[in-house]
């Protein structure tokens, strides 16, 4: 095993606390949130089991926790009022405060005006 392979892995959690293993080298039955999520199912309130673990340079020790399948619980619906709250929340973010239009994109928050309201401060500032 490479010497960097080799700082990751601790399997007992003896160094780092919880079960350690590489990058892309993490035993079948452990999944990170991403993972969990594709298959349809959630943590659902358990604890971190393991974590795989990748040495960079530049960045230093980059970790990604890992949760139990079998632990993992279904993914919750959508209920209709959480529908609704989401599409309005998505309007917010598409209602240019100055306007008051709906620009059928969401507004960057770096200028916090629609394309149109940004251009025209622009000429009047010129």
């Amino acid at each position: 095993m490479a010497t960097a392979y080799a700082k990751c892995f601790d399997p007992n959690g003896a160094r780092f606390g919880i079960p350690t293993y590489p990058w892309r080298m993490a035993p079948a039955g452990y999944a990170t949130r991403r993972q969990l999520r594709v298959k349809g199912l959630r943590p659902g309130g358990q604890p971190i089991a393991a974590q795989v673990m990748i040495l960079n340079r530049h960045h230093g020790a980059r970790v990604a926790f890992l949760y139990r399948e079998d632990l993992a619980k279904p993914v919750r619906p959508m209920t209709s009022r959480k529908w609704g709250a989401l599409a309005l929340a998505m309007l917010a973010r598409r209602t240019c405060p100055r306007c008051r239009l709906d620009v059928g994109y969401c507004i960057p928050t770096s200028h916090g005006i629609c394309g149109l309201c940004l251009v025209a401060e622009e000429q009047r500032a010129a």
